[in-house]
This record gives structure tokens, sequence and C-alpha cells, in this order.
């Protein structure tokens, strides 16, 4: 059971699997205290506030994936590219 949303330059990727076994909603939790409260829950599960516009009032703080690491089932994973390493990699090589 995937979620997922866009912020400006981010993507929130969550597997809902686990999530109504999940004792503290840490994710909502941090995103409360460290972004704008946009990710609540909703009958247990987490899901974007109702008429939110991620890409515009989120803060990209990434408060959620690292609290559900922490303090959940670790089931949420944000997509952060960063513009030109994959070709700075190539020219380097790895390291």
């Amino acid at each position: 059971m995937s979620y997922s949303f866009d912020e400006q330059t981010i993507k929130v990727n969550i597997d809902r699997s686990k999530c109504q076994e999940c004792k503290t909603k840490a994710c909502a939790k941090g995103c409360e205290v460290y972004n704008r409260g946009i990710l609540v829950i909703k009958d247990g599960i987490p899901t974007l506030k109702e008429g939110i516009d991620a890409k515009r009032e989120g803060t990209e703080c990434l408060a959620c994936e690292e609290e559900c690491r922490l303090r959940g089932f670790n089931v949420i994973k944000i997509d952060a590219p960063i513009q030109g390493l994959a070709e700075w990699v190539a020219k380097v090589g790895k390291t």
C-alpha cells in the first residue's frame, strides 16, 4: 500500500503497510514540529492534510522520514535528487 507526494524538489514515499501497527505516529508529530503539519494521521495512516498543496506548502525538512526511522517502522523514504551527481560520479569514479 504505497503512497507518495511531491514537494518542490523532493518526493516523499510511504509504504503504509505497517502504519496501522505504529503506536507513535512519529512521522506526523515530526511534521507538526519541524514543518507546517502537512502530514497528518487519518484512519490510522499518514496522509496529506486535506486541501494542502505540498509543492507550495511543504518545507522539505525531511522530518517525517527521520522520525519514522527513529520511532516508527522506517517505512518513509524521501527521494532528493541532486542535479549533476550522476555526471560527477561518472567523471571522478566511485570513492
